[in-house]
């Protein structure tokens, strides 16, 4: 079965920098686009980057972000060990939230808490 595993969430001071990785398994990771979202407290959950599957090659480790991260965030991919990264830098603390990793159709993973706070 989809299995997608987080980690590498934490407590960050402002302008501190974190590293999140997802591992997966259960599925032919390479044709997948891997997704990063996130949710705050009170908060719908909201879109933070995408990668492309390298399936498509003319589209191969295309990237795609929010506005919000936008120069600070960067999605990359690792098909030999099946996992996906989110390096976060110049963090914020209105980047509190948990991070989750997604496939489609529908396959999240359980989320890793990130709080930025001094």
């Amino acid at each position: 079965q989809v299995q997608l595993v987080e980690s590498g969430g934490g407590l960050v001071q402002p302008g501190g920098s974190l590293r999140l990785s997802c591992a997966a398994s259960g599925f032919t990771f390479s044709r997948a686009a891997m997704m990063w979202y996130r949710q705050a407290p009170g908060k719908e959950r909201e879109y933070v980057a995408t990668i492309s599957s390298s399936y498509i090659t003319s589209t191969y480790g295309s990237t795609n972000y929010a506005d919000s991260v936008k120069g600070r965030f960067t999605i990359s991919r690792d098909n030999t060990k099946n996992t996906v990264y989110l390096q976060m830098n110049s963090l914020k603390p209105e980047d509190t939230a948990v991070y989750y990793c997604y496939t489609s159709p529908g396959y999240w993973g359980q989320g890793t808490q990130v709080t930025v706070s001094s």
